[in-house]
């Protein structure tokens, strides 16, 4: 290895550097900056990253030859690398940050980070504060102060260009995690001291970052309901259930199903004047074809109607409709996102204004059918699959369906 000449005696002046890893690749220095959309050179970025992410170590070259190729990709490893290393201190020097040649040092055939230089790196500072945070001898108030501090690191999982990288995998699953648990532990603390509007702020710039972590939407639509504002509750609510059925396939978790029912029950607006109720009742109403609502509501309308059938001993009827491939598989996201579409256009047309419908799964509608004879039932059912079938041949899924009869005490009746 070439010698190194060393660098000088450091004060209390001499320049820090900066290394921002999480939301993307940064260095700064010096009121300098580089980070990795100056070069596309992979490569070179993956060696200086994995360096400052290990930067207490001193790292052989047959670690750093692993980390960067695979195996027989490449037939020099040990002059490629010093190749890579001269072509980072080049891109540093090339922007003008101090000390650009002295970053990384290489003896006693190894490689490493000078740690001589002052060096902060934001998923360092991340762990530091959530670890002091965590502490048991700090107050609440301190415990939140800190917490606050570390959120203002994340700004995104960490080094997402390098995110197929093996070597980053398990470190961006562990800061990801640290992050979901930072998030409830504020979430929880800045409840208890009443404080839910930065709550709010707190999960949305959460769900920027993981959109599909639940416990963010839990929270935002927590705190919206603690502030009042019962309406952007209930649309975020909307919003995220259908967006874990669209991209996930999942239909929403007990917890999420609990929260839709809180909103309903903590609608603090009071409207005196019975006219304007009617006429919101009224312009709610003239929506065409079935009425389509959430499972939770479903379940509300159908006890109700339940109670009326025991009165009046009309029947009722629970449709189900499933689609899946024709090899009972479920079909890829996408067609089945267009064939949910579909089937929910078609029952609209298909069925009247008193029946109800619902998402019950992701693959899943089930429909209320009332005051019909079961052969009725039978004809709406095969109408709604006929439909189906011919708008959209071209789609490779099928509708399955049952139907069951349901006595006036809320007991399926058995038909063969």
């Amino acid at each position: 290895m070439p010698k190194k000449t060393p660098i000088p005696a450091w004060s209390d002046t001499d320049i820090a550097v900066h290394v921002s890893m999480l939301g993307g690749f940064r260095l700064q220095a010096g009121g300098h900056e580089v980070d990795e959309s100056r070069n596309r050179a992979r490569q070179l970025w993956n060696l200086l990253e994995y360096l400052i992410a290990f930067r207490h170590r001193d790292i052989s070259p047959d670690e750093l030859v692993d980390v960067l190729w695979h195996e027989d990709e490449i037939d020099n490893p040990s002059s490629a690398l010093k190749n890579l290393v001269y072509r980072i201190r080049t891109i540093l020097v090339s922007h003008n940050i101090p000390y650009a040649k002295d970053m990384i040092l290489c003896r006693r055939s190894t490689y490493s980070w000078n740690n001589a230089l002052s060096t902060t790196v934001d998923i360092e500072e991340f762990e530091r504060l959530i670890r002091e945070a965590d502490d048991k001898s700090s107050s609440p108030a301190e415990q939140l102060d800190l917490y606050l501090e570390a959120l203002t690191y994340y700004k995104g999982d960490l080094l997402p260009k390098s995110s197929f990288e093996e070597w980053v995998v398990p470190l961006s699953t562990y800061y990801h995690s640290l992050y979901v648990k930072c998030v409830a532990k504020t979430v929880q603390l800045l409840a208890n001291a009443g404080r839910h509007q930065e709550i709010v702020d707190i999960a949305e710039q959460a769900i920027v970052i993981d959109q599909f972590e639940e416990s963010f939407h839990e929270a935002l639509i927590c705190a919206l309901i603690a502030i009042g504002n019962q309406q952007r509750a209930m649309t975020h609510y909307e919003y995220v259930t259908n967006l874990f059925y669209r991209e996930l396939g999942v239909k929403p978790s007990e917890r999420l199903r609990s929260l839709y029912r809180e909103i309903i029950k903590n609608v603090q607006h009071v409207e005196t004047d019975l006219e304007i109720i009617k006429e919101d009742l009224r312009e709610a109403s003239l929506a065409r074809g079935a009425f389509f609502c959430e499972y939770e509501v479903f379940k509300n309308i159908y006890q109700l109607e339940m109670r009326s059938a025991e009165r009046t001993g009309q029947p009722m009827f629970l449709l189900l409709l499933t689609i899946s491939c024709a090899d009972g598989q479920v079909p890829s996201r996408k067609l089945l996102n267009t064939s949910i579409e579909r089937l929910r256009d078609c029952l609209r047309i298909c069925l009247r204004r008193s029946d109800v419908v619902a998402r019950f799964s992701a693959t899943q509608f089930v429909a209320l059918l009332s005051s019909l004879t079961f052969e009725n039932s039978m004809m709406v059912q095969e109408r709604i699959l006929n439909r189906f079938k011919r708008e959209n041949a071209r789609l490779a899924v099928q509708i399955h369906a049952k139907l069951q009869p349901m006595d006036p005490g809320g007991m399926p009746v058995s038909r063969q």
